[in-house]
């Protein structure tokens, strides 16, 4: 079965991690937690791409939010329960 959101949102997804993860190795980590911290800022970019895209996507774009947000709550709390144990 083919995903709903396609090849475009997936590209995005990718594009934005290999970004974050540049921007991780040229700067000083900020957390502890350097994979967990690429996926979120990856997460956070698709975040705003989607904001800013067209809002006619037959509800696509506005799933592939709830979906992303979904992921950045999931996250942050993988990061939380880290530090907690």
């Amino acid at each position: 079965m083919k995903h709903p959101f396609g090849k475009t949102l997936v590209l995005a997804l990718l594009t934005a991690a290999a970004f974050a993860g540049g921007m991780l190795a040229s700067a000083p980590l900020r957390a502890d937690q350097p994979h967990m911290q690429a996926a979120l800022d990856a997460l956070e970019t698709a975040e705003r791409q989607l904001n800013d895209a067209t809002r006619d996507k037959g509800g696509h774009r506005s799933a592939a939010l709830k979906h992303v947000h979904a992921a950045i709550r999931e996250v942050r709390e993988g990061i939380r329960y880290d530090h907690h144990h």
